[in-house]
């Protein structure tokens, strides 16, 4: 998905991306604040279900405001289906965003609170669509599960991550990263919040099944 010149601040900030990209002012943007008073619980949402990760290759890519692990769309069986999705969504990448301090850095907040990170694992509707770039502009096109989370003990399969991450320091330098099952930093429990909404920069794409 080209994109054009945007920024997290700035002459380029979020408070500039309308002019870049009208679909900014649209009604279906997120990030959003769930106000848990206002959730209405929808007895046909079932549990989400998966096969476990199970993507041939990955490599890891630094972008101008963050990192992504990639996924080879090739003989992909990653999937993810159940739950507000109908048929199968393909697992293309996931990254994270955190703050410059560890009491903000989530996109989403659950009644005005922020957590130190969000986990975003984006997902391709696979049976509808070619690829991720075909879908990703489509209503139905995308799906990110969403993961909050807080400071504490080190935990084994992040600090995997932080370690790669260390080794390519430099906008669009790249790595492999091979081995890691992302599904390991998702919480034991899997209930889970779900909106119809956006990508959270731009292009601002609303054709995100949020699940949080």
């Amino acid at each position: 998905m080209a994109s054009l010149n945007w920024s997290y601040q700035g002459n380029n900030g979020p408070d500039q991306w309308h002019k870049l990209y009208p679909i900014a002012n649209g009604n279906h943007q997120s990030p959003i604040n769930i106000k848990t008073k206002e959730v209405k619980k929808d007895p046909s949402l079932g549990h989400l279900r998966s096969p476990g990760i199970r993507a041939p290759a990955k490599r890891l890519s630094m972008l101008d405001h963050s990192f992504h692990v990639n996924f080879e769309d090739k003989d992909n069986r990653s999937v993810v289906t159940g739950g507000p999705l109908t048929g199968n969504y393909r697992l293309h990448q996931f990254h994270f965003h955190w703050g410059q301090t560890d009491d903000h850095g989530s996109e989403h907040t659950v009644d005005g609170e922020k957590y130190a990170s969000e986990f975003h694992l984006v997902h391709w509707n696979s049976d509808k669509y070619s690829s991720f770039a075909e879908a990703s502009d489509k209503p139905d096109g995308l799906s990110i599960i969403a993961v909050f989370l807080k400071v504490g003990p080190p935990n084994e399969h992040v600090q995997d991550i932080v370690k790669a991450v260390g080794s390519i320091k430099t906008k669009g330098k790249k790595a492999p990263f091979t081995n890691f099952d992302p599904s390991t930093l998702l919480p034991g429990s899997l209930d889970y919040w779900t909106y119809s909404g956006s990508l959270t920069h731009p292009p601002l794409f609303e054709s995100v099944t949020w699940i949080i």
